[in-house]
């Protein structure tokens, strides 16, 4: 069998400086299950915002009411939304061939991967760093990976970021506090010897 994400970015061990931070809201756990229904992303050139994207997205089937209290997105919100073609030619536009990073990414990078490639027959070939690897790298034995149990554990308030980017904004300041810790120095050194 062959594998429908075959051109799908390498999660890379690196720390970037420049890059842009994604973040979904969906109504599933698998894009076969489910659909976005809010697109965020934030671009970085020298670990500073310089951009930012974000949309709700019209999905084909109703919000159900669980998706409702996890996400705080309702029907009402999406009604006048655009679906998801022009969202995801829009977004592919804006990340172009930048690194993409975000939190438990293997998630919304297969809900990319197959949204651009089911509208428009691209395949969104992008490497992407997981933040929530990172943490798994310099937190080892603290075992809530959650973006807010982690934030929360390396002193990041989240009261302070505002909706809609919010999510890519507490993502960026893990990464950007994960990135000089000495165990992901180490890691990412150990990956990369056979670059240089």
């Amino acid at each position: 069998m062959i594998n429908k994400r075959d051109k799908k970015g390498k999660c890379l061990a690196l720390t970037p400086r420049d890059y842009c931070v994604v973040s979904l809201k969906t109504t599933g756990l698998t894009p076969s299950d489910g659909e976005i229904i809010r697109l965020s992303a934030v671009r970085y050139r020298d670990l500073v915002k310089t951009d930012s994207f974000t949309t709700l997205v019209k999905p084909k089937m109703a919000i159900s009411e669980m998706t409702v209290r996890l996400t705080g997105i309702t029907n009402e919100m999406v009604a006048d939304a655009p679906d998801i073609s022009p969202v995801i030619s829009d977004f592919y536009s804006f990340v172009q061939d930048d690194i993409i990073i975000g939190y438990n990414l293997s998630f919304d990078i297969n809900y990319l991967y197959d949204a651009l490639l089911e509208c428009h027959g691209i395949a969104l070939s992008n490497d992407y760093v997981d933040v929530m690897t990172m943490s798994r790298k310099a937190l080892p034995r603290f075992d809530r990976r959650s973006q807010s149990r982690i934030a929360d554990h390396i002193y990041i308030s989240t009261n302070s970021f505002q909706q809609p980017e919010k999510d890519c904004e507490v993502c960026n300041a893990i990464y950007r506090k994960l990135m000089n810790n000495s165990r992901i120095t180490k890691w990412v050194e150990e990956n990369n010897r056979d670059e240089k």
